[in-house]
Parts: structure tokens; C-alpha cells; sequence
């Protein structure tokens, strides 16, 4: 776990010793843990007793930092963008905090839990994304005792970790639940654009080409609403990717009424011309071809959200306080993370089941060398330890 120690040594915030050793190890514990990963899992496979685990994960980490410096060693393309995504998070009783209704995609309904709202990193030259970190959304009775809504404490969330944001990238890129002009005008005052898409009814126009009158009263912004069932295509221009679904994209810059503004808007057209897609920028000055590539890139977000479900107990913690709950999210998401630093550090493709089980393996290997007190010839032993290190695991 050199990478871990690596990077917590770049960290501004000064941590002790015995803190960072706890890091170092919940993160590999996190990856070699095969079963359940909780408190008394945790005491089972560390020499560490369980109070450590509980006592510690307590404490303040800065996530956003650490998760930023592993981000360099991954995502090395040009074009980034800030994801966010609200991901509902299974959990039952009555003393954990902020439990209530959210929204689960996989279940199509509002379910009893948690959320978190995941931020992330995505490289759209290499199709990547690293988490940087999870905050936790309160239920509708805490809210509703700030006076607030969900939209105004997402902005809240990322007013307080802008400026490291801003250092990445000025672009976050989201769902069509945020495409709502609260949410665009939040992001303009924090000095960041928005990538997302519209509804499929979103009402736009074709900007004017009226030139200025020079009368009284303000100039006229837009033209004709835009028939999606009869493009104007010489107001369009085509954009030719591969990997376009059945269809064709066009994009141009048009007025959107719900957005009261001029936004970079890019149309999926189907084949047949029955179905449409919109997505949309509000930097008007990037190309269609960034705004749809950017979006689509947006769901790597969801494959670590998977991973960590299945496979880091993202869904798997018992604590009933905020900062723990803070901490079993984070630490699993980032040990997803550390897994996309091996697997590209070792040469091999990314597979979350192959590399927990390679971990697991090394681990008990590890384990059954220390105590039964040989020291094994390496030079040797060499190809059988790799042969046991890749026991079980799915070739690449």
C-alpha cells in the first residue's frame, strides 16, 4: 500500500503517524475483506482490536484532497469534468441519522435509506472515473428546518469544496434533475458550468438573427420554438462520432425558457426521426461534440458506485453517527479507487472481482507465512506464490 502512504504524505492536513497507519490499513482491509465489511469484520482481519476501527473512523479525513492526488495517477487525459450523482443507499432502524424517503433508481421508487451525493473526477479522453468524495444527503425534516430544498444544499456542498474544484476543471456534468435554473444560476455565481440534458418536452428556440434596431426596449433574444420533428438543419450543424445509437447528433446554440439563457444544446435524432435526445451546455463556446461526450461519460460515476456496493461494503455500515457514516463512505468508495491504481500500476485490466480476490489471496498467503514461521525461498517459490495470488481470479 505504498500508493496510500505516497499520497497521504502530500497531504496538507497534518495527520499523525498512528492516523495515517490507520488509513493505510482500513483502505486494504476494505479490498481483502471477502465477506460483510463492518466494525467486528474489521477487528476479525486487522491485529487491531475493533474499538480502533470505531474510535478512529470518528475523526476528520480530507477525502476531497487525498482522492484528488490518487486521481493524478489515473486520469492522465486532457478533458475533465466534476460528476456528481445522489445515490440512495439501503439502511434500516430508527436511530441513524437523517434516514428517510430517497429516491432509488434501481428500484424505481422512493425506498427507505439514505443518500449520498457522490462527486467525482471522469477523464472523457480515457472513459475514467475516480470518486473524490460522498456527502450525505439529510432527509426532508432537516431540510425543511434549514428553509431548504435538495437543490439548494447540493450547491451548498459544492460552494464549500469549489475552490479544489475549480483548480480541475470549471465543468460539472449531471443528470436532467439538475437542469433547473436554480441549480445553472448556483453554479454561474460559484464560477462553474453545467453539462446535463433536458427533458425530452423542454421548450427552445433558434436564436435570433435579427441585427440590433437601435429602438427603445431590449433587443430580440430568439426566433421560432425548435420543431424536433422538422430540424431547421440549416441552423444546425451535424456532429459525426462513432458509436451513435440509431441515430444522428446535431447541435447549435439556442435559448432555453426553462434556463431563461443561451445554452450549447445538442440533439439526438433517431433513425426514424420519432425520438430525440437534448443535452446541453451553458458554455455556449463548447463544441457539441465535448457536451455529448462529457455526458456520456458521466455514468463511469455509477460503475463505482456499483463496484463499491458489491463489492467494499458501500451499503454494509452499522455505525449510527454522521462522521462515521461519512468515513465508511468515503473509505469505500476510495478503495475502489487504490483498486484502478493497482490494477494500472500492474499492467492488467480493471475487474473489482479479480483484484479483491488476488488481494484476498496475498493476504492469507501472507497470513499462513507468518505463522507458521518459514521463510520461503522467493527465488524458489516465485511462480507458485503467483499461482496462488491468482487462484480463483477471472483472467483478464
Amino acid at each position: 500500500m505504498d500508493i496510500c502512504k505516497d499520497v497521504l504524505s502530500e497531504v496538507e492536513t497534518k495527520l499523525n503517524k498512528s492516523f495515517k497507519d490507520f488509513i493505510v490499513e482500513t483502505l486494504l482491509l476494505y479490498m481483502v475483506i471477502p465477506q460483510r465489511i463492518n466494525y467486528l469484520q474489521l477487528g476479525r482481519y486487522s491485529h487491531s482490536c475493533e474499538q480502533r476501527f470505531r474510535m478512529n473512523s470518528a475523526k476528520e479525513f480530507d477525502w476531497l484532497s487525498f482522492n484528488l492526488s490518487l486521481s493524478k495517477k489515473v486520469l492522465t487525459g486532457t478533458r475533465k469534468a466534476i460528476a456528481i450523482d445522489p445515490s440512495y443507499i439501503s439502511k434500516s432502524g430508527k436511530q441513524t441519522p437523517w434516514i428517510g424517503y430517497f429516491w432509488s433508481g434501481c428500484a424505481g421508487a422512493a425506498k427507505r435509506g439514505l443518500e449520498i451525493l457522490g462527486i467525482g473526477l471522469i477523464d472523457v479522453d480515457h472513459k475514467d472515473c475516480i470518486s473524490l468524495e460522498a456527502v450525505q444527503t439529510p432527509d426532508s425534516i432537516t431540510l425543511g428546518n434549514y428553509d431548504g430544498n435538495l437543490i439548494s444544499w447540493y450547491l451548498g456542498v459544492l460552494e464549500e469544496k469549489a475552490t479544489k474544484l475549480l483548480e480541475v476543471t470549471k465543468y460539472i456534468v449531471a443528470d436532467a434533475y439538475f437542469s433547473k435554473k436554480n441549480f445553472t444560476d448556483g453554479l454561474a455565481k460559484l464560477g462553474f458550468h453545467l453539462i446535463s440534458r433536458f427533458r425530452d418536452d423542454a421548450i427552445l428556440f433558434y436564436p435570433t438573427t435579427q441585427l440590433p434596431t437601435g429602438k427603445r426596449g431590449r433587443p430580440k433574444l430568439y426566433d421560432s420554438k425548435i420543431d424536433f420533428a422538422n430540424l431547421d438543419l440549416n441552423r444546425f450543424e451535424k456532429i459525426n462520432l462513432l458509436h451513435i445509437d440509431n441515430g444522428n447528433l446535431y447541435t447549435t446554440i439556442a435559448y432555453s425558457k426553462s434556463l431563461k439563457q443561451m445554452v450549447k444544446l445538442v440533439v439526438w435524432i433517431s433513425d426514424k426521426g420519432k425520438k430525440h435526445k437534448l443535452y446541453f451546455s451553458t458554455n455556449i463556446n463548447l463544441s457539441g461534440k465535448d457536451v455529448i461526450e462529457t455526458y456520456r461519460t458521466r455514468f463511469q460515476i455509477e460503475f463505482n458506485f456499483r463496484d463499491a456496493k458489491q463489492f467494499t461494503g458501500l451499503n454494509q455500515c452499522q455505525a449510527r453517527n454522521l462522521s462515521k457514516l461519512k468515513f465508511n463512505f468515503n473509505a469505500s468508495l476510495t478503495a475502489v479507487n487504490v483498486a484502478k491504481i493497482v490494477a494500472k500500476e500492474k499492467g492488467i485490466n480493471f475487474s473489482m472481482v479479480s483484484l479483491k480476490t488476488m488481494m484476498h489471496n496475498a493476504f492469507l498467503l501472507q497470513r499462513f507465512i507468518c505463522v507458521s514461521g518459514i521463510r520461503p525461498n522467493k527465488r524458489l517459490n516465485d511462480n507458485l506464490f503467483k499461482e496462488l495470488i491468482e487462484f480463483a481470479a477471472i483472467a483478464a
